[in-house]
């Protein structure tokens, strides 16, 4: 894994000395992200300068080194990611009289760009990536990102410079950049708690599309960012050409899939392991990387002294089943807490998702023993597994009581406060039905009575996700855009009901929370993580499946479990579903809430002159008497106060 950066200006160009020290101290920001060396490449005369930090995993040689220049001399490339099929790359190359110069998969994506050119190189491409494309001969810059938005790439115009990194702080080094908080996006964070693509946290500042490519030449016209590849034409095709097959097939069918996506992502010239929840998904990673393995894979997981928070003996037993070498990191509130002055350097921009903080703790200490590492991301989104899906299932089924009875029962359910729900949950757990035995009932009932009111499916998806439903109302001289309103344009018009939420997911919450977070965390540790779960063979066959074998009796991933339960007994993985939650509501009640009460102090907000001081201190009342749990709005706020007392 790496980190790009450089700049393309239009006019003015720098003499060689200048440029140099720009993309120098620009991709050095990024050093994190590519321990290993460093490289640059400029053309004064043109304009344009490469940055990139390289990260060794493939071809460890100088071989491997970057920016590299195409052996026909037309093309170079900074390039963050991986390449999976690349050797297939290369052997229609070589059969066509291609020599290569190393084995890295740089090189096999640089040379098929010579022969076949950019768009149709990245379509017969599988991986992860963001790059940076200059092409000599048209005076051409390109940047592209891969199709589910795995690695970051943000770009921006400032006079004269059109300048792009993996980060924001690497656009931080360019003397023209001149960063502007843009208080519509921050409705957005507020709303979603992170910066949606394509907006950033800066005016001006925006980030390449997931599947998107843009260019620029060195006069200054730019096309794009438009899409190389389409998730809402995937999905239509998929829908269009139905899984014919019986159930039994399908599980074949998945199983051999998903064993050709794991072994691809298995190459590597250094240590390898697994980040193991012993939830669904990562089990079922692991279980297939063990099975391909010579010897033990290493796998690692963390957990929390708070029993309702911790997942680490789940995990442990699916990895003495699975035979391998296992190790557990334990969270304290402390090291939570010596955590958190890091967060604003290592995401760069707000950015509230609160297991970024067990993600990044689990990154630093698998990378004292790996330098790669698999995830399950992505099984929920594309399988069916947050537990939203099947509350909206349930509620799209009551849309036809009367809208005043629904909130009724809404009102009834708040007066009783989340703990006490809790107490009750846990009293009748033994009589409940599994589907109804759920971590943090009392949390999700309040989210519930809320829900309620709903008037349309596109108005609970917003209700489902929102964390401040309202974000005009906090944040001063802020407008919200209709973000979701576009995404929700796109959406096959046959989608509806879980499936349309699944979409929803896959086109923004995937890339902008769940990716974001693991490779910010990840990456401020120098540990690529890969994602075998993300590859769009696997999404065009799970869109091509029926929803039952997606959802089944208020479950989901029924054929993911399917394929699992062949590897890892169902004893050992199935139990209410946590995602990576952390023990927060206790910890700002606790620990944490000397550090909260500086950054949401009534004055401090009103001099501030950003958020309106009455919603926030409210909510922070009602989160330390205990009557509500705000921990995640809360959080939401708090990230943007820590971030802006890095970056202002």
């Amino acid at each position: 894994m790496c980190g790009i950066a450089g700049f393309l200006q239009s006019s003015a160009a720098l003499p060689l000395q200048g440029q140099e020290a720009i993309v120098r101290t620009m991709r050095d920001a990024l050093t994190h992200r590519g321990p290993d060396r460093g490289g640059d490449w400029c053309d004064p005369a043109a304009g344009i300068a490469l940055g990139h930090r390289r990260l060794a995993i493939l071809d460890l040689s100088s071989a491997g080194d970057q920016p590299m220049v195409s052996a026909d001399g037309r093309y170079v490339l900074a390039f963050n990611g991986e390449i999976y099929n690349h050797h297939e790359l290369r052997g229609e190359l070589e059969a066509a009289g291609h020599r290569f110069r190393g084995h890295s998969d740089t090189e096999s994506l640089l040379e098929g760009i010579a022969a076949w050119g950019l768009v149709p190189t990245l379509q017969r491409s599988r991986g992860m990536f963001a790059l940076a494309l200059w092409d000599r001969r048209e005076r051409r810059l390109s940047l592209a990102r891969d199709r589910f938005g795995e690695k970051p790439l943000y770009y921006a115009v400032n006079g004269s410079a059109f300048i792009f990194a993996s980060e924001l702080k690497a656009l931080h080094r360019h003397p023209d950049f001149r960063p502007e908080l843009d208080r519509d996006a921050l409705c957005l964070y507020l709303r979603h708690n992170y910066v949606p693509q394509p907006f950033s946290i800066y005016r001006g500042v925006a980030q390449v599309p997931p599947g998107c490519l843009l260019s620029r030449d060195a006069s200054g016209r730019q096309t794009g960012p438009d899409p190389w590849w389409s998730l809402s034409a995937t999905v239509m095709e998929a829908m269009e050409h139905p899984w014919r097959g019986s159930e039994a097939e399908a599980v074949e069918a998945l199983e051999a899939l998903l064993d050709e996506v794991v072994a691809e992502r298995l190459e590597a010239d250094v240590p390898l392991g697994a980040l193991l929840s012993g939830g669904i998904d990562s089990s079922l990673v692991t279980a297939l990387m063990q099975r391909r393995a010579g010897e033990p894979v290493r796998t690692f997981s963390v957990g929390y002294a708070d029993r309702i928070y911790d997942e680490a003996p789940h995990a442990a037993r699916v990895a003495a089943h699975l035979d391998t070498r296992h190790t557990e990191l334990t969270v304290t509130p402390e090291e939570a807490l010596a955590l958190i002055p890091d967060l604003p350097q290592i995401y760069d921009e707000p950015f509230a998702d609160a297991s970024q903080i067990p993600t990044t703790l689990i990154s630093r200490l698998t990378r004292r023993r790996v330098t790669v590492a698999l995830t399950g991301d992505g099984g929920d989104e594309l399988f069916g597994g947050y537990n939203r899906y099947f509350w909206a299932l349930r509620l799209q089924r009551a849309a036809a009581v009367p809208a005043p009875l629904r909130r009724a029962a809404g009102a009834a359910i708040r007066l009783l406060p989340p703990a006490l729900w809790d107490r009750l949950f846990a009293m009748l757990s033994p009589l409940l039905p599994a589907h109804l035995r759920f971590s943090l009932p009392g949390d999700k009932l309040h989210k519930l009575a809320g829900l309620l009111a709903f008037t349309d499916p596109a108005d609970l998806y917003r209700r489902l996700i929102s964390h401040w439903p309202q974000p005009e109302q906090l944040v001063i001289g802020g407008r919200e855009p209709g973000l979701l309103r576009e995404v929700e344009a796109g959406l096959p018009g046959k989608v509806s009901g879980a499936r349309r939420m699944m979409y929803l997911d896959t086109a923004g919450y995937l890339p902008g929370d769940i990716l974001t977070k693991v490779d910010r965390a990840a990456m401020s540790a120098s540990l690529e993580t890969r994602v075998p779960l993300l590859d769009h063979r696997l999404l065009a066959f799970a869109w091509s499946l029926p929803p039952e074998l997606l959802i089944r009796g208020g479950q989901g991933k029924y054929l993911l479990r399917r394929v699992l339960h062949r590897h890892v007994p169902p004893a050992l993985v199935e139990r209410p579903k946590m995602g990576f939650a952390v023990p927060l509501e206790a910890w700002l009640r606790g620990p944490l809430r000397d550090w909260a009460e500086v950054l949401l102090d009534e004055g401090r907000l009103r001099r501030e002159g950003i958020f309106e001081p009455g919603p926030i201190r409210r909510r922070w009342a009602e989160h330390l008497s205990g009557r509500r749990n705000w921990q995640y709005p809360l959080w939401g706020v708090l990230m943007f106060q820590a971030w802006r007392e890095r970056w202002s």
